[in-house]
């Protein structure tokens, strides 16, 4: 963990002997009391995996849902994501898919990672970051961590960073375009605010008033407050819209879209998906609602634009490990701007 320097404590690096780890436990669906702090075997990684003494953890909007058994898909896609993930309760019962921490034990098969090695992780649908250790294999979403962030920023950095770069790439900015994101004051928005700016572009930030000065302050080049303003019904048209909180009128979106632009969907309902195929194909607009894929090489990009600088983490508040469900009832206030971080002690 780190001190108050962001110094690595126990410098010898060595494995605890314990057998038992804490851990957040997702004991059924529903409200943030259903996470209870609770005492759990200790994972044994094995020959692909690296065991991860885990120091920083996420609480997003997507954990919260899981948690809370309202996942936001489509219904044809109901029953499936229901048989991965557990019918009465997450079926990996230990929630959390983004971390940062230190490897302790590296499986037989091994190669590109060391003990002692600084990483950072998204587990996906595996999830576990609500712990003191977690195993991941080699060849998952891991990679090292950037040498100029501390645990808790680099914990911040996989999920809306993964987000916000596949779907912007999507939308193949050129220069000078204008680029209006909608939801840009949380952990997918404030990356994606900082990734257009890199494909130097024009960016529109929208979300609520209390946002509007930290998104000026990563890049924004305008901002407006949707408690206020309809961007819809400005009369202003963009090149590129990324919905990230998918609630805006989607006719209303296509209708701020120049000729060729690309309407950037990342929550879509059922609707939306539809009609989407459809304008698609009838005009010269494009709408794009396909999930994000994860890739160990998206993450290197991300850490390479960290440590030049041109990429950084929004924290909101930090929480203790014992304190997550009151970090649960935090972002579902809808709050928080950019991300909350557990802190494992």
């Amino acid at each position: 963990m780190e001190n108050k320097n962001n110094e690595i404590i126990n410098p010898d690096n060595s494995p605890s002997l314990d057998k038992k780890m804490k851990a957040i436990v997702c004991t059924k669906y529903g409200p943030p009391d259903v996470l209870q702090l609770k005492e759990v075997e200790k994972p044994t990684p094995k020959d692909n995996e690296v065991l991860i003494r885990i120091y920083a953890a996420t609480v997003t909007t997507g954990d919260c849902e899981i948690r809370g058994g309202k996942i936001p898909i489509t219904i044809l896609l109901w029953l499936p994501m229901r048989i991965g993930l557990g019918f009465r309760g997450p079926r990996n019962n230990i929630l959390g898919q983004e971390l940062s921490g230190e490897i302790e034990v590296v499986g037989n098969d091994v190669k590109l990672f060391r003990k002692g090695d600084q990483v950072f992780a998204t587990t996906g649908i595996g999830f576990g970051a609500y712990a003191e250790y977690v195993c991941l294999p080699e060849e998952g979403c891991l990679a090292i961590k950037p040498v100029n962030m501390t645990y808790a920023e680099a914990a911040s950095v996989p999920v809306g960073g993964l987000e916000a770069l596949h779907f912007l790439r999507k939308g193949n900015i050129q220069s000078g375009q204008k680029v209006l994101i909608n939801g840009a004051g949380g952990s997918i928005g404030t990356m994606a605010v900082q990734i257009a700016k890199l494909f130097e572009a024009e960016v529109t930030a929208v979300d609520s008033t209390n946002k509007l000065d930290m998104l000026r302050s990563i890049g924004a080049d305008k901002v407006i407050d949707y408690t206020q303003e309809d961007f819809t019904k400005s009369g202003e048209t963009y090149d590129v819209i990324f919905d990230i909180v998918g609630k805006s009128s989607f006719s209303g979106c296509i209708r701020s879209l120049k000729k060729n632009g690309f309407y950037l969907v990342a929550n879509p309902k059922l609707s939306m998906m539809i009609r989407g195929k459809w304008i698609s194909k009838t005009s010269s607009k494009k709408v794009i609602t396909e999930m994000t894929k994860q890739s160990t090489e998206d993450l290197l990009f991300l850490n390479e634009l960290i440590e030049v600088g041109k990429l950084k983490s929004v924290i909101d508040r930090r929480y203790p490990l014992e304190q997550t469900a009151e970090a649960h009832r935090y972002v579902e206030s809808g709050q928080k701007t950019g991300n909350i971080v557990i802190k494992v002690e």
